[in-house]
């Protein structure tokens, strides 16, 4: 088994994924795995074998604006949630997927639950780690500054950037082989950037979170809520409240993880997501 790394063309844009394949084909649900702000499709690699390990094809895009996919200008793409919405429509439909679960991670990463409540008949099971789902969730200084006039100008072309935000969101000292990888949009291209900026401005977050909170109280379909309870920018007070007002929704926190649990903490994650994948609704 192999991770392999792709590229798509969705209508006038082209997609960058990694995806790996279980051993043998089988009639389990394809598993879409999203990322966050300033993360990529990578930070999922440590997870994607399991999941490939025990039948499951394992997808990971990387945003359009971001990583290794293509960075439209604001003129052709919006930038907007409901942009994104239909971009990861057309990218599942694309693919030829009649069903998914979803993995996802962060700010951002939120898409993936939008797209779950406007498209249930889509979802199989849904998985969210450390991500704004409630009302009470506020954007942190390290990425907030990225959408201010002037200053968010200045502080996307700087490849530091990326090394704060990821260092401080997981606690971590990442090794500068994998920072190399994460700052080469920046290092590339002035547009990864430029579109960052557009991006942070319009996360509409407040108006995100309510519909994702109001969404998730009637959700029916399984949920699993997995936790960094150390997460220096979203607590687990106001997901607690949430989890109670839903019987689908199920919470597992983890004591030491932080807001981007999937690299470091894969090893507690993973089978936790087997098992959840493969249970009954």
């Amino acid at each position: 088994m192999k991770i392999q790394e792709k590229k798509i063309k969705v209508g006038n844009f082209e997609w960058f994924y990694r995806e790996m394949l279980p051993p043998q084909e089988n009639n389990k649900v394809p598993v879409i795995l999203l990322h966050g702000l300033f993360s990529q499709s990578f930070s999922w690699l440590e997870m994607m074998p399991s999941l490939a390990e025990y039948g499951y094809r394992a997808i990971a895009p990387d945003w359009l604006g971001w990583g290794f996919s293509d960075i439209p200008e604001k003129r052709e793409f919006g930038y907007k949630p409901d942009n994104f919405i239909e971009a990861l429509k057309d990218f599942i439909e694309t693919l030829e997927l009649e069903k998914v679960s979803l993995i996802i991670q962060g700010f951002l990463g939120t898409i993936g639950i939008q797209y779950a409540l406007k498209y249930p008949e889509k979802i199989d099971h849904l998985v969210i780690l450390n991500a704004p789902i409630t009302t009470e969730a506020k954007l942190p200084w390290q990425i907030a500054q990225c959408g201010f006039p002037l200053l968010g100008d200045m502080v996307t072309q700087d490849p530091l950037i990326v090394d704060r935000t990821l260092e401080k969101g997981s606690g971590f000292v990442i090794s500068d082989n994998n920072l190399a990888l994460y700052r080469k949009p920046i290092v590339t291209s002035s547009a990864a950037g430029r579109m960052l900026v557009t991006i942070v401005k319009n996360l509409q977050l407040k108006q995100t979170t309510k519909e994702i909170e109001t969404g998730l109280k009637t959700w029916e379909k399984p949920c699993l809520i997995i936790w960094g309870n150390e997460d220096p920018w979203l607590e687990i007070d106001s997901v607690e409240n949430l989890i109670k007002t839903n019987n689908k929704l199920k919470l597992t926190p983890l004591p030491e993880a932080k807001h981007y649990p999937q690299e470091h903490f894969s090893e507690e994650i993973s089978p936790l997501i087997i098992n959840f994948l493969g249970s009954r609704k």
